[in-house]
């Protein structure tokens, strides 16, 4: 127990000797998480982790992309006392973002050979339609995450026919996506993550009871995904 407390201690010195400014050359590559494949043109914008009025906020340390075989070789300037940067890979229709948070230690010793992997967008559409001939005036909302990741900042969706007259469409904060009433027929288009796990929640909300259902999938690559939800 002792001999572990001593290298803890060790640690720390270690860590706060490590020098924090001038060049720190940086290279490695991208890839496809799924297929291993380098990934040409990802942008990257470097953050430092930089204590601030006793917060720890970010600031801008540089931004580079890799080249076209989905390499980079980038010379980072270290800023004075920031010992943390996060290396945030800017997402767009084909891939999600991501942020990777390393350490200056760690940094340093992988500092030639970086490698960071991005996860592929797949398409996903949503289906959502009343069938049902009730006197109720139903309210149905819905949500989805992928990889636990929300879907108000996974990609921007799009939805077509919000309603007819009489009907109204709006975002929640902690409900989602909701319609009212009884000529309700939409489908909304998406992006999800490719290979990981997608929940899609649904809640309708039918003469004052809430019934809710959730519906898990795994997109494919290549493959149309349509998921129905009828009530």
């Amino acid at each position: 127990m002792r001999s572990i407390y001593i290298i803890f201690i060790l640690g720390v010195l270690f860590i706060g000797c490590i020098k924090t400014e001038g060049p720190l050359n940086l290279e490695g590559k991208i890839i496809d998480e799924c297929t291993k494949v380098q990934v040409p043109g990802r942008k990257v914008i470097i953050q430092g982790i930089k204590e601030i009025n006793n917060k720890f906020v970010p600031v801008d340390a540089g931004q580079f992309s890799t080249d076209s075989a989905g390499c980079f070789k980038y010379i980072l300037e270290r800023i004075k006392n920031v010992r943390y940067y996060n290396f945030c890979i800017v997402g767009d229709s084909d891939y999600a973002s991501k942020i990777n948070k390393l350490g200056l230690l760690e940094l340093k010793e992988n500092a030639r050979y970086l490698f960071f992997s991005v996860n592929k967008l797949v398409d996903l559409i949503i289906n959502i339609q009343k069938i049902s001939n009730t006197d109720y005036c139903d309210t149905i909302y819905l949500t989805w995450e992928s990889n636990k990741v929300d879907y108000t900042t996974l990609y921007p969706f799009e939805i077509v026919n919000h309603g007819i007259t009489g009907n109204t469409f709006d975002i929640l904060d902690y409900f989602g996506l909701r319609w009212i009433g009884d000529n309700v027929n939409s489908t909304i288009k998406t992006r999800v993550l490719e290979d990981k796990l997608t929940l899609i929640h649904w809640e309708l909300v039918r003469n004052k009871k809430r019934n809710k259902t959730t519906d898990t999938i795994v997109c494919k690559r290549d493959l149309k995904h349509i998921v129905y939800f009828k009530f």
